[in-house]
């Protein structure tokens, strides 16, 4: 059903999945990070009551999925204690993790706090190419254990898989090794030019279509769940391949039904967006959700520009707003920080700059919640 966005309420947008970097601090020094991961954590990290706060903010609007993330979350001392606490609340708790220091133990513990699912990356089906972009010679046989350890105690493994030109032909191989440890779900991640990821020499526009066509063909019937993340672009390819397109719920969910909390306490839209709509030290997550500006404006898809705004696939696509802003603003780096809404860089609204799509027809309908 189609509505007019007059008719909308801003209230039909409700976070269903959040992403919480609740520390710097990393044993990795990955190639790719868009937080700019450090070997210590920083005073600026919410503390262990300041965590709470932020879960019991959260518990206000709704129960989304609830994503530990870092930097390592695992080096949070007191990363177990808030895990118990959100599942205590009604969240979904969840973790992304390297995988690194995971053993059967640890497995144990993420178990019994509520985590009965991880996100682990893999950037490559051996070694030394995983290694070279986590920076750590010994990082891929720990990931593969801590996957293993995982699965042998009950835990759902998601395997992140960071495409570049390094590993664009290696994928197929990365879900046979993963498959043989008894992982069934992977997300295949798009580069977003933020963080460290900046320096990066990207894969092209053509490779990213034939990547997510090569995808959508060899798996969309498959007994592997694999999903083309940040390349909101793959709903449009998906429809054009006849595809059945229900199973998810849009391309670019940033700011509609997803955002990501800083370790400061930050919100913003995404992950690799950095735009700060407000902190939860000194506001309610609920009054950021609901009247930030920049919210509001990512919700009325006329907004879009370019071809982003006359495409006929603006709804279940949308375009990545973190890459649009990231290449409008040149590659800038955030990784001192986050902007401020009054002093964007870029365009958040700008069309997606790696998508080859020509649109033919001017959209005439206009916003549906997700």
């Amino acid at each position: 059903m189609i509505e007019s966005k007059k008719a909308r309420a801003i209230g039909s947008f409700v976070p269903r999945i959040i992403s919480w970097n609740t520390t710097f601090k990393c044993n990795l020094k990955c190639s790719h990070c868009y937080i700019n991961a450090q070997d210590k954590p920083s005073s600026r990290e919410l503390t262990t009551q300041e965590g709470k706060d932020l879960i019991d903010q959260i518990a206000m609007v709704s129960q989304p999925i609830l994503i530990l993330s870092g930097g390592e979350p695992l080096l949070r001392e007191d990363i177990f204690e808030l895990a118990s606490y959100a599942a205590s609340k009604g969240l979904r708790v969840t973790m992304g993790t390297n995988g690194t220091l995971i053993d059967d133990k640890k497995a144990k513990d993420l178990f019994n706090v509520g985590i009965k699912k991880v996100a682990i990356s893999l950037d490559s089906s051996t070694p030394t190419i995983h290694n070279t972009l986590r920076g750590r010679q010994d990082a891929w046989q720990q990931a593969v254990e801590g996957i293993k350890a995982c699965i042998r105690n009950g835990i759902g493994v998601q395997v992140n898989i960071t495409v570049t030109q390094q590993n664009y032909d290696d994928i197929d191989n990365i879900l046979t090794v993963s498959k043989g440890s008894g992982v069934r779900d992977f997300h295949v991640f798009f580069l977003v030019p933020t963080g460290r990821g900046k320096n990066l020499s990207d894969i092209s526009p053509a490779m990213y279509e034939r990547m997510v066509k090569q995808i959508l063909k060899k798996y969309a019937h498959s007994d592997l769940v694999v999903k083309p993340t940040c390349a909101p672009q793959f709903m449009r390819i998906a429809s054009q391949m006849g595809l059945e397109t229900n199973r998810w719920s849009r391309g670019c969910i940033a700011g509609l039904s997803y955002c990501r909390i800083y370790p400061s306490g930050e919100v913003t839209p995404c992950p690799y967006l950095p735009i700060s709509l407000g902190n939860t030290k000194h506001e309610q997550f609920k009054d950021i959700w609901f009247s930030s500006e920049v919210l509001k404006k990512l919700r009325d898809f006329d907004n879009l520009n370019g071809k982003c705004h006359s495409c006929s696939y603006r709804q279940v696509c949308g375009g990545c707003r973190a890459r649009a802003y990231g290449l409008s603003s040149n590659y800038i780096d955030v990784c001192g920080g986050l902007h401020k809404p009054h002093a964007l860089s870029g365009d958040f609204l700008a069309e997606e700059p790696w998508c080859l799509y020509q649109p033919v027809d001017k959209e005439t309908s206009t916003t549906e919640g997700f």
